[in-house]
């Protein structure tokens, strides 16, 4: 299942000639690059008085206290995330035409 995750994503950020270990390490680190526009968009949509709370649970580092808090406050959030991601891969596809 995991190597289908890495060939599907390899494919859309137009790295599946790369050998195995490199996609691994370009899809990592792109994953850290991604998760904050995505984290900052779903912020965004926090009314200003639950942004210490969300705040707070991300610290904690309590996913399923996260999750139950976003459901409540963001009901669209992972649509709002995979927007946020799917623009980063656009901007990625785009440096890579121009670097390219």
């Amino acid at each position: 299942m995991q190597d289908e995750m890495q060939k599907l994503i390899a494919q859309d950020l137009g790295i599946s000639d790369l050998p195995s270990e490199q996609q691994q390490q370009l899809i990592s680190e792109f994953g850290a690059v991604a998760l904050k526009p995505a984290t900052v968009a779903i912020v965004e949509k926090l009314p200003e008085g639950k942004r210490g709370e969300f705040a707070t649970l991300a610290q904690a580092g309590d996913p399923a206290a996260l999750q139950t808090f976003l459901d409540a406050e963001v009901p669209a959030h992972e649509e709002v995330a995979k927007a946020a991601v799917a623009e980063e891969v656009k901007r990625f596809k785009e440096f890579q035409q121009s670097a390219g």
